[in-house]
């Protein structure tokens, strides 16, 4: 399967899935750097779709992107975002990770934070607009941290 039809089989693949949950919502697609996005629009069942924690959109995720790697579609990675929920989400983490470096920056601390591997990544590309910061995650699996600390340090 080429990008193409790896694209469109997810979207198809998602919009079959969310049927069983009774949403007949057409889902839209993109790829971006080999990641296919799928975009699932506001509906009366946001809150079932996204789950507690996000564990029902990530599992949705799951699913999609197992079932390419079973058809072996040239494209595996999938990111399933329901309402902009991981964009607001990613926002908020982006604000908070400015917060965090302006906080370095003025006391010099190293500042530590246990987060998931999505929201370290969002940190890690935030603080790479400034010159004087520099982050790094150590640890393993769920005990992987992500250190804030000033260049040089």
């Amino acid at each position: 399967m080429n990008k193409e039809e790896s694209v469109q089989f997810a979207q198809k693949y998602l919009e079959d899935l969310l049927s069983f949950f009774g949403a007949n919502i057409t889902v839209s697609s993109t790829c971006d750097e080999d990641v296919i996005e799928l975009s699932v629009p506001s509906n009366e069942l946001n809150s079932l779709l996204i789950g507690r924690n996000a564990e029902t959109l990530r599992s949705l995720q799951y699913i999609v992107s197992t079932v390419l790697r079973s058809k072996d579609a040239l494209l595996t990675r999938v990111n399933v975002d329901i309402a902009d929920y991981k964009k607001q989400r990613a926002d908020r983490i982006a604000a908070q990770a400015r917060e965090w470096i302006e906080e370095v920056k003025k006391t010099g601390d190293s500042k530590v934070v246990n987060m998931n591997a999505a929201d370290r990544r969002i940190v890690h590309k935030v603080a790479s607009e400034y010159g004087d910061i520099q982050t790094f995650s150590e640890g393993e699996g769920f005990d992987r941290k992500l250190t804030i600390a000033q260049a040089g340090s």
